[in-house]
């Protein structure tokens, strides 16, 4: 448990008081610590990926995948995460990476729909790169698309396509999704552990983000675990990165912009939704082929992986 009884900055207070969900500091700070326990460094080292969010030199908000090798994260301690792997130039934050600087990372296995959560600070080190965890705390496995993975020959890098709006195929690709990363934070603008980034998963059904024009979102924020995580942070500071995965690809569609909460969506569509997040758009980078890997809804194996991994501790597990 931190020191802080609370450890939520005052954007995340003011969401769960606007929510009506009570005290969540109550019962939820044994949940979010200062480092990560065992179970969680272990499973960040098994992981074939990382979803990380953080800003760029310019102050936008992005989203990535960062992938390696197998092994490529290990956990010296349970305060650091070591990585094996470069920052490709083509990603919108690999500068800001190479350099140095909060983030907000998720380690999520969408084959056992488990995922973790952390912020800290990404630095270079001798050997590679490390992350220094600030909080360290676990999530439900609600809403994540059963997933197994695969390694693909890795391809030449290709030129990343930028734009400030969406193309057709862009706007096609996103009615398609059923998952998206979400990445939101303060950029730096306080000192408690809170006040950092945050990398998040949202699942739906295919077509659950809307795509009102080119250059407008859709989100649907369903009933979760009370953290308010996301909301809290765009109550403070309305920056905010987007990726969709294309699964069958390895593709990366990046998506950087300004949010605002609709915390009454009556022209929703979605009887699940709770609020809505509007979204204006205002740089786009699709990277083709970005990954090294891919994935497949092979039921009866994924089954199977899931019974391997049936066992995992309550704490992980933050109820929604």
């Amino acid at each position: 448990m931190l020191d802080d009884p609370n450890p939520f900055h005052a954007g995340e207070r003011r969401a769960q008081a606007r929510a009506g969900v009570g005290n969540v500091a109550a019962w939820a700070a044994g949940y979010i610590r200062p480092s990560m326990p065992d179970q969680h460094r272990a499973f960040f080292a098994e992981l074939p990926f990382l979803v990380l969010a953080g800003a760029d030199a310019d102050g936008r908000h992005w989203v990535t995948l960062l992938d390696g090798p197998d092994g490529f994260v290990t956990s010296p301690d349970a305060k650091t995460l070591a990585l094996d792997t470069e920052p490709s130039p083509q990603d919108p934050l690999a500068d800001a990476l190479t350099a140095g600087t909060n983030i907000g990372m998720l380690g999520i296995e969408l084959a056992t729909r488990r995922r973790n959560r952390l912020s800290g600070t990404f630095r270079a080190t001798s050997t590679g790169y490390a992350i220094d965890v600030r909080q360290s705390f676990g999530n439900c496995p609600q809403y994540i698309h059963e997933r197994n993975w695969r390694r693909a020959p890795v391809q030449k890098t290709q030129p990343a396509i930028r734009s400030s709006s969406l193309s057709e195929h862009q706007i096609a690709r996103i009615h398609a999704a059923d998952t998206l990363f979400l990445g939101t934070g303060l950029h730096g603008q306080g000192a408690e552990a809170s006040d950092g980034f945050d990398a998040s998963h949202r699942g739906g059904a295919p077509g659950f983000v809307q795509v009102l024009d080119p250059t407008h979102l859709r989100i649907p924020d369903y009933a979760g675990n009370n953290f308010f995580n996301t909301i809290g942070n765009l109550l403070e500071n309305p920056a905010i990165g987007i990726v969709f995965v294309d699964f069958d690809t390895g593709g990366l569609l990046h998506i950087s912009g300004r949010a605002r909460v609709d915390w009454d969506p009556r022209d929703a569509r979605d009887p699940n939704a709770q609020r809505m997040i509007d979204v204006t758009i205002e740089a786009v980078v699709d990277r083709l082929a970005a990954l090294s890997l891919r994935w497949s809804r092979d039921d009866d194996g994924l089954r199977d992986l899931v019974v391997t991994r049936k066992v995992i501790e309550a704490e992980d597990i933050t109820s929604f």
